[in-house]
């Protein structure tokens, strides 16, 4: 009987070993599989990050394109603006040339010195009409640039 019960004691004792072992394994995989896990964690962040930076850098890039173009669009208008004010205050000068020709009585001389003025501004007005048509298609294609 005390040898049964020595045996059944070593049985025991061998059974918990076992146990213990196998507890140990347990969590040293368990470990393990964590790390791993966190690895995978790290990497994944590490590309999310990527990626999202890569993004910013990328709307950083348009929103510095989309500024620019509205610098070209807002500089086209004011081109355009101060072409139109030139053309109009000529148009104006010319007709007070004209209406001063008609309505005084001055010199031939003086009426020709007037007469040459309003053809040089007709002139003017004329190359400042065309550069209000190349504008104008400058301040489309940034309309369109948009």
């Amino acid at each position: 009987m005390d040898k049964i019960f020595k045996t059944l004691i070593v049985v025991l004792l061998l059974n918990s070993q076992s146990f213990f072992a196998q507890q140990a394994q347990t969590i040293a995989t368990q470990e393990i599989e964590l790390k791993r896990n966190e690895a995978e964690t790290q990497r994944f962040l590490k590309d999310s990050h990527k990626k999202l930076d890569d993004k910013i850098d990328l709307l950083k890039k348009e929103q510095k394109d989309l500024e620019s173009k509205k610098k070209n669009l807002t500089k086209s208008e004011s081109n355009l603006k101060s072409t139109k004010d030139k053309i109009d205050k000529l148009e104006i000068a010319n007709q007070k040339l004209e209406n001063k020709i008609n309505t005084t009585s001055i010199s031939d001389e003086e009426i020709q010195k007037q007469k040459i003025k309003a053809k040089e501004n007709e002139v003017a007005i004329q190359k400042l009409k065309l550069t209000k048509i190349t504008q104008e298609k400058e301040l489309e294609k940034a309309m369109s640039a948009l």
